[in-house]
C-alpha cells in the first residue's frame, strides 16, 4: 500500500472531523461560551495566568502534549503491523483523545483554571481528588526523571543537537520580551526566532558537543543533572519569559519538520514494508489491549489532561479559542504520529545501514530493525527507526543526510524538553494543591514545590549513586508501569468529564463509552502487567502497581455512587460556583 495515500486520506479526516464532529462537541456538549470570563483573565498575574493569544497558546499547549510520546508509540506499536497502528490513531485521535484533551480544558476553564485532580473534590468528593492527586503525582514523578534521563541520552546520541537546543533558550527568552514588553508583531518574530534556531543547527552539525565526564560522573549523568537544574528554573519562571515563547517556536519547528516529511512522502511516496498486521511478533505481548497503551499521545493520552487543566487553562484568553487548542492540538498531533508510521513503516524500507556498514532496502530492512519485541522496543531502537526512516524520505529530495539528521534530533530534543519542564511545571501546581487541600501553606509557594517535584525525582534518579547504571536503574525502575498508568490518567480524567457533564445535564455518551473503553483497556493491561511482575518477582513494580489498581477500583467506586445520586435527584447541585 502506498503510504501517501494513507496519510492523505488521514489529512483529510482529521480536517473534516475538526470542522464535525469537533464544532458539534462545542456547541452541543461542552456549550462554548465566549462570553464567559476565562481564568486567565479573572486571576491574571504575569507569572502563570497570563491571556494568551490562541497562535501562540496553540503553540505552547501542543509542544507540551507532544513531548516525544507520538514519536515513540507508534515507532513500537507497528510491529504489530501498520494497519492496526493507523486505524487507533485515527479513530481513537477523533473519538476518544481530542475529546479527553478539549473537555479536560473547558472543565478547568469553567473551575478557576484548576486540574482535572483537584476538581473531582466538588465533582465525586474529597477522598476522590486525594486519590486522583496521588496519581498524577506519581506518572509525573516518573516523567520528570525519565525525561530527563532521555534528554541527555539524546544529546549524547545526537551531539549535533546541542547548540541548537540550548541555543533556543535566549532565542526564547528575547522573543518573550519582544512580544510581551515591545508589543511586537509575534508571528514576524516567532519566525525570526525559528529562522535563527535553525542557523544554529547547521552550527551544531559542524559544531557538536561531546559532554566531557566531570568529576568522575559520566556524560549522561552530567546531562541529568543538567536538566533537573533546568526543569527547577523554567518551572518558577514566568510562562511568558521562557516556556510560552519558546515553546511557539517549537511549534514552528513541528510544522516544519512535518512540511518536510509530507514533501518526503509526496517525492518518494515510498511502500509499507511493514506488515499489515501482525499478531504474534516474536516475544511481544498480545496487541489486544497493548496496543491501546503503548499507542498513548497518537491517539489519547492522561497527560494531556494535566497540560489541558494544568497550564493552558491558566492562559486561554477565550472559551471560543479551547476548540482550536483542545480538540484541534490532539488532531495535529495524531496528524505527526501518521507521518511516524510512514517513516518507520514505510521510509526505513527506503535503506537502513547495519553496524557492519551494510545498506538494507525493503522488508528485509523493516524485519532486521523490528525482528523481536526485545530489538524494537529500546529507546534507541525507537528513535534511531523514526531518524532514519526522516532522513530517508527528506534525502528523497535533496536535503543531505547529516543536515536531516541533525534537524530530527533537534526536533526530538526540543519536545523531549517540552515535555520535562512542562511537567515540572504541573508537578508544582499539584504539590500546591495538596498542600492547600491539607492546610499547609508553606508548600504551596512556587519555590518549595517546585523543589519537592524537582527533588522526588532527582532522589528517583540518583536513590543508587551518580553512575549511568544507577541512574538507569534508579530513573527507569517504574517506567514498565508508565504507560498503563497514564492510560489510566486519560480514563480518569474522562470519569471526571462525564460526572461534569451528569451534573450540568448534558448527555454524557461522547464521554462516557470513551472513558468506559479506556478503562477497560488499561484494568485489562494492568491486570496482564501485575501477573507478568509478580511471576519475575518484580516486587516494586508488583506493589506499586496494585496499589495504583486499587486506587482505581476506589475511584470509580466512589464515581458511581456519586452518579446513582446525580441521576437520582431533580435538581443536581453543580461542581462548583463557576461551573
Amino acid at each position: 500500500m502506498n503510504s501517501l495515500v494513507i496519510a492523505g486520506l488521514c489529512f483529510v479526516g482529521y480536517i473534516i472531523a475538526y470542522n464535525t464532529y469537533g464544532k458539534f462537541l462545542a456547541k452541543k456538549i461542552f456549550q462554548v461560551d465566549e462570553q464567559k470570563v476565562c481564568p486567565s483573565c479573572e486571576f491574571e498575574d504575569g507569572k502563570d495566568f497570563v491571556p494568551t493569544k490562541k497562535e501562540v497558546l496553540f503553540g505552547h499547549h501542543f509542544t507540551s502534549i507532544a513531548g516525544l510520546g507520538p514519536i515513540v508509540g507508534p515507532a513500537i506499536a507497528i510491529i504489530w503491523g501498520w494497519v492496526p497502528a493507523v486505524i487507533w490513531v485515527f479513530f481513537g485521535a477523533i473519538f476518544m483523545g481530542a475529546v479527553h484533551d478539549f473537555g479536560s480544558l473547558v472543565v478547568s476553564l469553567r473551575n478557576q483554571g484548576r486540574s482535572v485532580g483537584d476538581l473531582a473534590a466538588g465533582l465525586i468528593n474529597h477522598r476522590v481528588r486525594t486519590l486522583f492527586l496521588i496519581i498524577i503525582f506519581f506518572e509525573l514523578l516518573i516523567v520528570i526523571a525519565v525525561f530527563a534521563l532521555i534528554i541527555a541520552i539524546l544529546f549524547n546520541m545526537y551531539p549535533a543537537a546541542v547548540i541548537p537546543v540550548w541555543s533556543e533558550v535566549p532565542i526564547a527568552i528575547a522573543l518573550g520580551w519582544i512580544m510581551y514588553t515591545k508589543k511586537a508583531d509575534h508571528t514576524v518574530w516567532s519566525i525570526v526566532a525559528l529562522l535563527l534556531m535553525y542557523a544554529f543547527v547547521v552550527v551544531g552539525v559542524y559544531v557538536p558537543v561531546k559532554m566531557p565526564t566531570i568529576m568522575g560522573m559520566n556524560p549522561i549523568v552530567v546531562w541529568t543533572v543538567i536538566m533537573l537544574i533546568y526543569a527547577f528554573i523554567a518551572s518558577v519562571l514566568p510562562v511568558t519569559t521562557l516556556l510560552q515563547p519558546r515553546d511557539y517556536i517549537n511549534g514552528h519547528q513541528l510544522l516544519v519538520a512535518l512540511v518536510l516529511l509530507v514533501v518526503g512522502a509526496v517525492v518518494a511516496h515510498p511502500v509499507f514494508v511493514a506488515p499489515t498486521i501482525d499478531l504474534a511478533p516474536k516475544g511481544a505481548p498480545p496487541m489486544l489491549p497493548f496496543l491501546f497503551v503503548i499507542v498513548a499521545c497518537g491517539a489519547i493520552s492522561g497527560f494531556h489532561s494535566l497540560v489541558s487543566s494544568g497550564t493552558s487553562a491558566k492562559q486561554c484568553e477565550t472559551e471560543r479559542d479551547s476548540r482550536m487548542i483542545g480538540y484541534g492540538s490532539m488532531l495535529m498531533e495524531a496528524a505527526l504520529s501518521v507521518l511516524v508510521i510512514v517513516a518507520v513503516g514505510a521510509g526505513i524500507g527506503m535503506g537502513k545501514h547495519t553496524p557492519d556498514g551494510q545498506l538494507l532496502t525493503g522488508t528485509v530492512a523493516f524485519t532486521t530493525h523490528y525482528a523481536s519485541w526485545a530489538s524494537a522496543a529500546g529507546l534507541g531502537a525507537k528513535l534511531s527507526a523514526f531518524v532514519e526512516g526522516s532522513a530517508n524520505l527528506m534525502a528523497s529530495y535533496g536535503i543531505p543526510v547529516n543536515i536531516a539528521l541533525a534537524v530530527m534530533g533537534v526536533f526530538l530534543v526540543s519536545f523531549a524538553a517540552t515535555t520535562l519542564d512542562s511537567a515540572t511545571r504541573i508537578q508544582r501546581y499539584v504539590v500546591s494543591e495538596l498542600a492547600q487541600a491539607y492546610k499547609v501553606p508553606s508548600l504551596a509557594g512556587a519555590i518549595p514545590a517546585t523543589l519537592i517535584s524537582v527533588g522526588t525525582a532527582a532522589i528517583l534518579c540518583f536513590n543508587g549513586g551518580f553512575s549511568v547504571g544507577a541512574l538507569k536503574k534508579g530513573a527507569l525502575a517504574l517506567w514498565p508501569l508508565f504507560g498503563t498508568v497514564n492510560q489510566l490518567l486519560a480514563a480518569l480524567a474522562l470519569l471526571i468529564i462525564t460526572v461534569y457533564l451528569a451534573r450540568k445535564r448534558v448527555k454524557v455518551i461522547y464521554t462516557a463509552i470513551p472513558m468506559l473503553f479506556m478503562v477497560a483497556m488499561t484494568g485489562w493491561a494492568m491486570v496482564f502487567n501485575l501477573q507478568k511482575f509478580y511471576a519475575g518477582e518484580k516486587w516494586l513494580l508488583f506493589v506499586v502497581g496494585l496499589i495504583v489498581f486499587v486506587l482505581e477500583i476506589w475511584m470509580i467506586a466512589e464515581t458511581y455512587l456519586v452518579m446513582k445520586k446525580v441521576y437520582g435527584c431533580d435538581n443536581p447541585v453543580t461542581a462548583t460556583e463557576n461551573a
